[in-house]
């Protein structure tokens, strides 16, 4: 056999296929964007949008999650009407680049609606170029700290009993840590139910209320009882969803110290975040911030100040992938772990970019995980996966997902059954005290 015969053989035998291919795009030019497309479904009822970027060479595409379930409607006019005629005919491989000229295209900047709109260029273009390495993202970004990302799952119920209950599924089937919350009987607490109480005769208004004292007596008798119940070695999280007044919060905080949370999600909300100050010295328990946070000032004092544990950034709201490995690297220095945003309302794609990053960087903390349903998985192939309590990405180029727009076409944005758009058009609901005042959540 000829020289040349041996080495087709060897490439055959033990170079994937996607390899060979990016070694025949070698000689070509940089791949030119030639379209921007958005695919938007919701296949588990919470609005999905993900950005795909078409190029000049056959075959060769990205898709990137630019989900922001409240306002999507926005985000696709900002990518078809915006974003699209800016980047046409842009060289696809300068990821960096093409953020910063996005980023500064509307002149003002870091709002929810346009970074979301970056995210889902970004991280096409991240897909992009993982197809065009023949490799997944991670292995761009160094490849592995760590085998798998360590997850969090959520137990909730109205009653205590029902949480500890659910708690006890999740940890049976491999969870090491679990977020538990309780429901407050007739109020509208977060994260669970309020069971079947009448509402009492001192709420002046109709709509679902919430009485932060209830809250706070209530949380801390579920982590008596979790303790009890589940024992030392669990690792217990809580989401306070900013609801209480910075003052109840000094005070939670020294009453929480007993219970040795792994984590106190959202104690404050972000207008209040000089309040870290004073709650840093006030307990020991970590502390978790940042799911709201669309701006780098927002963080910038938390994390070089040492006032927080970890950060809690979505994902899509700070622009995708781009941006959070600076700030990835930015809290390796102050030694602030990761905890993204991991909900239902970021479409598969932006949960592999997640757990990409947790993959990669030194300092990962803990991952928020939600499950995909059948319905996301008719839509988005290869989604990461759960194995006792981890989470794992796959190995194919890029993010590894495929999306089947036949299959999201079915799940279009929700409509009632007269045509009515549902849920404010996918808005934020509103909750108050029994006298009415809105509370920031």
């Amino acid at each position: 056999m000829k020289r040349r015969d041996l080495i087709k053989l060897a490439l055959a035998s033990y170079v994937p296929a996607e390899a060979i291919a990016w070694q025949a795009r070698r000689g070509m030019p940089s791949p030119k964007i030639k379209d921007v497309q958005v695919i938007a479904t919701a296949p588990a009822g919470l609005r999905l949008v993900t950005v795909k970027i078409l190029t000049d060479q056959d075959g060769l595409y990205g898709y990137g999650c630019g989900t922001y379930t409240q306002r999507a409607d926005l985000v696709v006019a900002a990518v078809e009407r915006y974003l699209k005629p800016f980047l046409i005919g842009k060289p696809a491989d300068r990821i960096d680049d093409i953020w910063q000229a996005c980023y500064n295209s509307s002149y003002w900047r870091n709002s929810p609606v346009l970074n979301n709109a970056i995210s889902g260029v970004d991280q096409a273009l991240w897909d992009i170029k993982g197809r065009q390495a023949g490799m997944p993202v991670y292995q761009l970004l160094g490849g592995k700290n760590r085998e798998a990302v360590d997850t969090y799952r959520h137990a909730s119920g109205a009653e205590i009993s029902e949480c500890l209950d659910q708690a006890k599924k999740l940890i049976a089937e491999g969870q090491r840590h679990v977020r538990i919350q309780v429901g407050t009987p007739g109020e509208a607490a977060y994260g669970a139910g309020r069971g079947n109480v009448a509402r009492p005769s001192s709420v002046l208004h109709d709509g679902p209320y919430y009485n932060p004292d209830t809250y706070v007596a209530r949380t801390l008798k579920l982590f008596e009882a979790a303790r009890k119940e589940l024992g030392p070695e669990i690792h217990l999280l809580h989401d306070s969803h900013e609801r209480i007044h910075p003052t109840q919060t000094l005070q939670m905080g020294k009453d929480i110290e007993q219970y040795k949370l792994f984590f106190w999600e959202d104690p404050l909300s972000p207008e209040d975040v000089a309040w870290f100050r004073r709650l840093r010295q006030q307990t020991s328990t970590p502390l978790a911030m940042g799911e709201l946070f669309t701006h780098p000032l927002e963080w910038m004092d938390l994390v070089s100040e040492r006032l927080i544990d970890y950060i809690r950034v979505h994902l899509t709201m700070i622009g995708g992938l781009t941006p959070a490995r600076k700030l990835t690297t930015l809290c390796e220095a102050f030694n602030v772990r990761t905890a993204f945003h991991g909900p239902g309302d970021i479409c598969p794609i932006g949960h592999a970019a997640n757990a990409t990053l947790d993959l990669t960087v030194p300092n990962f903390g803990i991952q928020e995980y939600s499950a995909f349903n059948e319905r996301v998985q008719e839509v988005y192939s290869n989604c990461p996966t759960l194995k006792n309590g981890y989470m794992y990405v796959n190995e194919a180029p890029g993010w590894g997902i495929e999306v089947n727009e036949t299959a999201a076409k079915k799940y279009p944005f929700g409509y009632g059954e007269t045509g009515e758009r549902k849920l404010y058009n996918g808005g934020w609901g509103e909750v108050r005290k029994r006298d009415g005042t809105i509370i920031k959540q």
